[in-house]
């Protein structure tokens, strides 16, 4: 009989590609992880894993069980929502993991909400930027978790996931005022084409949407300043620092000598959880609260 935890070992191996990431994403030792993939191997009869050098890869039958793995490790979500839904409802510990701009403009709601509608619930919350996300969710670090995706930024489906749309904000370009005449949305980034820009950190979708976006105008942006917190990017904006491209969840109370123009550019945001997990009856208030704490002006653009 196959060891659904040494399953799980070999699924997130296929995910993060070295024993040392599966170790320290699941707070093992790197030897523990290598010996129990070693007893998987045996209990499964055929060769899971090629050493090549000082690394591991899954072989075709490797990847054959991990695929049986997630079938599997769907249904034991599914069995424990249901177990959870007949012995207590929605009480307990729910790990609900965001975005920063998420964090402040939904999150403080949804905690209001699930304290009124569900007192036996604890949240917990945990700000991470979406490329962790997907770890996150499957290592049972977090229960829900926010992901989303710009234009010119499309992220694929992540394997053992489910998610659901949540929203969808317009992007703006965030400039000094000037006395001259406001050029239109597909023009605006062009006409900052030889300013200094000011994106996000290396890494995040942010940055590259931003630079993806600059490159669809034609140019190259230079970047002078890296902040991820946009409510600083703004006050930079205002400083005479560069120009910017922001989400609506981003503009909050902007400075007033900022000018924002809307772009033919959207942020889609998801509600992702752990596939099978959907009826889970924490996960389910916690998806009703996010939904609920849309802003109005952002309903109509889901």
């Amino acid at each position: 009989m196959l060891d659904v935890r040494r399953l799980r070992l070999l699924r997130e191996l296929s995910y993060r590609g070295t024993i040392a990431a599966v170790a320290q994403a699941l707070s093992f030792t790197p030897s523990a992880v290598s010996q129990q993939l070693n007893i998987l191997e045996r209990e499964a009869g055929v060769p899971l894993l090629e050493r090549t050098g000082r690394g591991v890869t899954l072989t075709p039958a490797g990847h054959r069980l991990v695929a049986h793995a997630e079938a599997v490790l769907e249904r034991l979500e599914q069995a424990a929502a249901e177990l959870v839904d007949l012995r207590t409802g929605p009480t307990g510990p729910v790990r609900i993991g965001a975005f920063p701009t998420a964090v402040r403009a939904l999150l403080p709601p949804v905690l209001t909400a699930l304290a009124d509608h569900h007192p036996g619930l604890e949240p917990l919350i945990s700000e991470i930027d979406p490329a962790g996300v997907a770890h996150a969710l499957r290592a049972g670090d977090l229960d829900v978790a926010l992901l989303h995706e710009y234009d010119f930024v499309p992220t694929p489906a992540e394997p053992g996931l489910s998610s659901e749309p949540l929203l969808t904000e317009p992007m703006y370009l965030a400039s000094p005022v000037t006395r001259e005449e406001a050029p239109d949305a597909p023009s605006a980034i062009t006409r900052w084409r030889d300013a200094s820009w000011i994106t996000a950190t290396s890494e995040t979708l942010c940055y590259a949407m931003t630079i993806r976006a600059c490159q669809a105008a034609g140019f190259t942006p230079r970047i002078r300043h890296q902040v991820d917190e946009f409510a600083t990017v703004l006050l930079l904006v205002a400083a005479g620092q560069g120009v910017a491209i922001v989400p609506h969840l981003g503009i909050a109370d902007p400075p007033p000598n900022v000018a924002l123009t809307r772009l033919p550019i959207e942020r889609r945001t998801v509600v992702a959880y752990r596939r099978g997990a959907a009826g889970h009856p924490a996960v389910e208030a916690a998806v009703t609260a996010l939904r609920k704490a849309v802003p109005p002006e952002l309903e109509k653009e889901r």
